[in-house]
Formats: C-alpha cells, structure tokens, sequence
C-alpha cells in the first residue's frame, strides 16, 4: 500500500502517515538501540511521514525524546542513552491497548494529559528482551497498531537461542554442537552443571563460547581457551541471562546474508563475510560497534557459495516465520558445508551494520531499506502473527 493512498477519515484532509521509532530499551543492547534509531530517524523521508521519536529508558519507562539523530551516535567510545536524549525527566508516553485508538498521550505528573497524535505504524529499533523478544510486539497487537518487523512468536523464537536451534534443526538446517544451562540447574546443581559442560569440551575440545541465551551485540559472550575461565564465564553469560548457551567452537569462515521482505516474498541480499579482528580474540562488542571492524561486501565466495546461502538465509527466515526483515548468520567449514549460527530479527541498523550494507551492495539504499520495510508493515493487517 502506497502512503498516498492510506485511507483517510471522511471529511479529513490527507495527513502523512505518522512513524513512530521506538528505541532504547531494558535490555544490555540499549546504547546500541539509540545509535540505531538515530540512523533510522535521519534516513526517514520526512516528506512523506511524519515521525515522533519515542525512548524507552533503561528502567522501561517510555519518554519522549529530541528529534536529533546527531545526538544518537558513539562518541568517545562511549554509547548513547535515552536520558541524555529525553525532553523531560518526570513525562511519560502512553499508547492506548484500544485498537479503535491509535492516540498517544505524553503524561507529566500534575498536569493535564496532551495528545500527541495518532500513530500509523511502529518502527521497533529496540534490540534483545523487553523490545525483540515479541514483548513489544505483543503490547502492539494489543494496541491494533502495524509494526516494522516480524510477529510475536517469530520475534520470541528469534530472541531465544535455545529455540532457535531447535525450530533450524527441525527444518534441516545444520547447526553446530551447543549445550544449554537452564537457571534452576546452575542455582540448584552447580556440580552437575559443571561437569555437563566439561564433558561437552571433552567431546568437542576447547575453546568453548559462553554466551546469554536471549541476548545479542555480542554482550555477555566469553572465548573460554580451558577449564580455569569457565565459572567466570558463566558468571558473565548469567548477568545478562540466567539462562546460558555453551557452544563448541567452529572452525571457518563468518558469513552472513540479509533478507527482506518483498511483494512476491522474501529475498536474500549479496552475503558479508566478518574477517577474524586483528586486535580482538573474536568478533566480539568492542570489534563490532566500538572498533567498528570492516566486513566484506560481497563476500568472496564462488557462485555456487552464494546461492547456497542465500537459499539458507532465507530457509531460516521462513522456518521461524519471520516478516520483515532478518540477518543470517552463518559459519562456512572448511569441508564446505553452510553451517547457520542465529537469526537476528531486527538486526542493527547503524550505519556500520552489516545488514543495511549488504542490502546497499544489492541495490537497496538505506532510505530505500527504511521506506520498504515501512510500506510492509502498512501494508499488514495486525492480528495474530
């Protein structure tokens, strides 16, 4: 559906459909949310939507924030905050869970409510729990408002790595070994706990990644070379996660495909390959974001490489029922063989980010990549996704 033929109330003049990005968030990637959006607000085209920026503070509550995406960028190392971007520090944002209202109201304790507007569509640029985990996605099913991106099953599957590799497997999708800690067995069984993962190291040797199960950017994951740097690892994983992952180490090459989501469905993007980072032990947050480590676009694989993964790619998509938009991870082994990491539902959208990069090598502009993945969501009836 076009936004210039959005219907429009009886009697009412045309009005631009109205964005609202929503970012930041509880989660550990909140920074790494701001910078996003920040992206996102300045490729909107503003002459044809109207955009409120609104920023969800690291304790969860909704804000509303400057209109500057300058201000959303890393400086000094350092990432930002919706504190430093919000316009007030006592107002709240409020979406209506009444599908027939689509108002938000800005709230400030003593005063009386003012409406914002209604809103068309949301943009979620928040990353990990409380925002990519189908949380969000399920307080705007309730709202009846569309969103950019994919449903609330698909984005809880997405999240959770567990589950994950479970939905892959069952598709026929290789994955490489893992191993799960649930929180009651480390709280209550540390000893066993332990022993599992040694066994797990024995079976498939050292190094060993510890990673949080439902968490990205690369946070809370530790390379664990032996025996000595697993209880701290796993005291890392746990803090952002009681539930943790322990995967064998593969050997190979970084790959990794974005897809999007077309008229005629979804199609995959020319693949990146992630070089091993000079100064880091893997592609870890600092490499990623703060060092910004160059990826390869196209990879340099053979034509036969680049088919089969994007064939991949979009397999994963669709065994999770995705919509919208994913980034598709992959490890290619040395024997050649595709073997898919994770999914990520709303990749990072940062101007580094691999995923707007691969889509701009396959002839998809990052504002062309905003007003698409905006147009679909207008375009989706909300209901059960």
């Amino acid at each position: 559906m076009s936004s210039d033929n959005l219907p429009q109330s009886a009697g009412q003049p045309f009005r631009k459909p109205r964005v609202a990005v929503v970012f930041g968030g509880r989660s550990s990637e909140h920074g790494i949310s701001v910078v996003t959006a920040g992206a996102v607000l300045r490729a909107i085209d503003r002459t044809k939507y109207e955009v409120l920026p609104i920023g969800i503070t690291q304790d969860g509550r909704w804000a509303l924030t400057a209109d500057e995406p300058e201000r959303m960028a890393i400086s000094a190392r350092r990432t930002p905050s919706v504190d430093d971007l919000a316009e007030s520090g006592e107002g709240d944002v409020m979406l209506s869970v009444d599908p027939s209202n689509r108002e938000v109201v800005y709230a400030e304790p003593g005063s009386v409510p003012k409406a914002l507007g209604e809103v068309d569509v949301v943009f979620p640029v928040l990353h990990g729990p409380y925002g990519e985990d189908g949380t969000l996605q399920g307080l705007l099913e309730l709202s009846g408002v569309p969103y950019v991106g994919s449903g609330v099953l698909a984005s809880a599957v997405g999240q959770d790595k567990e589950y994950m590799k479970r939905v892959f497997t069952s598709f026929g999708l290789k994955v490489g070994p893992y191993l799960v800690i649930r929180p009651r067995e480390w709280e209550r069984e540390e000893s066993a706990a332990r022993e599992r993962i040694v066994g797990f190291a024995a079976e498939h040797g050292w190094p060993l990644f510890v990673k949080p199960a439902r968490a990205g950017s690369s946070i809370g994951i530790t390379k664990v070379d032996d025996l000595s740097g697993l209880d701290e690892a796993v005291a890392e994983a746990r803090r952002h996660d009681p539930k943790i992952l322990v995967e064998a180490a593969l050997r190979g090459r970084e790959i990794e495909c974005g897809v999007l989501e077309f008229e005629d469905g979804p199609r995959a993007s020319v693949p990146a390959e992630i070089p091993p980072p000079q100064e880091h032990a893997y592609y870890d947050f600092e490499a990623k974001y703060i060092d910004s480590t160059p990826g390869v676009v196209p990879a340099p694989l053979t034509g036969e490489e680049t088919a089969e993964v994007q064939r991949l790619a979009v397999a994963a998509f669709e065994a999770v029922s995705c919509e919208g938009l994913v980034r598709a991870d992959f490890f290619l082994t040395g024997s050649g063989e595709f073997v898919i990491n994770e999914i990520n539902t709303m990749p990072g959208f940062t101007p580094i980010s691999m995923y707007p990069l691969m889509w701009e090598k396959s002839g998809v502009s990052y504002p062309e990549l905003v007003d698409r993945l905006i147009q679909a969501a207008l375009s989706r009836a909300t209901g059960l996704r």
